[in-house]
């Protein structure tokens, strides 16, 4: 193969060959979108990761929470018991405790529409500069 003038190994000057340059650019393009789905699956299995735990500890959190808190219910329907009847009791508190978790799945509804997108924000972020160089470079390129 003859030496190319203009430096290392991908360096194309302007003896070289159209057909070359495409191959070259087809080359690199497509090295370079396999980087990129490396790269976006890598970020996915470690943000899958942290929330596979996330998601345990908050499990196991509720769980612990669902006993505290019956227990709790528990005590306010026996502590009210003792100055009215049981069965006011025991409906005073359910209809508080459905106040409450109307109030909590609304406002936890809201939190989970503004989460963030499960989208790869630095590939993407990646691929966006990629773009932009190769279109420079095209336009530079340009006679």
């Amino acid at each position: 193969m003859a030496e190319r003038s203009g430096g290392g190994p991908g360096a194309a000057s302007t003896d070289t060959p159209v057909a070359e340059l495409v191959q070259r650019a087809t080359e690199q393009i497509t090295r370079l979108v396999r980087d990129e789905l490396t790269m976006a699956r890598a970020e996915m299995t470690a943000k899958g990761k942290r929330a596979g735990v996330g998601a345990g500890l908050l499990g196991g959190s509720a769980a612990l929470g669902l006993y505290a808190g019956g227990t709790a219910v528990a005590t306010l329907v026996l502590a009210l018991g003792a100055v009215m009847p049981d069965a006011l009791a025991a409906l005073i508190v359910t209809v508080v405790l459905a106040i409450a978790a109307a109030i909590a799945g609304q406002r936890g509804k809201k939190q989970v529409s503004k989460a963030m997108p499960a989208t790869p924000t630095a590939t993407r972020d990646s691929v966006r500069a990629d773009a932009e160089a190769i279109r420079g470079a095209a336009t530079r390129r340009q006679p």
